[in-house]
């Protein structure tokens, strides 16, 4: 059986938590993040393949900042560090060997 992420598991820590972000966008950066978790969970997959999964997550991200810039809000440091701790968490926890960074390169914030 493969390794699952723990149901209580706390996507963009904070993000929910700062009033700046808001949450129906964050919701949309967790959905992207689970949508990589879940394939992830699927197993048998290369770093290759999860590299490309988590490329797709953070183009997905990426289009998202015309989104939270019509809410008075932007994907800048707080944001960053708070998607960079919930990726490394997840990379943690599955034992992948792909740095932080780099699993988050096509970033464009």
């Amino acid at each position: 059986m493969a390794k699952k992420l723990p149901a209580d598991f706390e996507y963009l820590k904070d993000m929910y938590g700062d009033d700046y972000f808001p949450n129906f966008l964050v919701d949309k950066v967790r959905d992207l993040i689970k949508t990589t978790v879940s394939f992830i969970e699927e197993g048998n997959h290369s770093n290759d393949e999860i590299q490309a999964a988590f490329d797709k997550m953070t183009l997905g991200i990426n289009d998202l900042e015309d989104e939270f810039g019509e809410n008075e809000s932007e994907i800048e440091t707080g944001a960053r560090e708070s998607i960079g701790d919930t990726v490394e968490k997840i990379l943690s926890f599955f034992n992948i060997d792909i740095d932080v960074e780099e699993a988050i390169r096509v970033r464009e914030w």
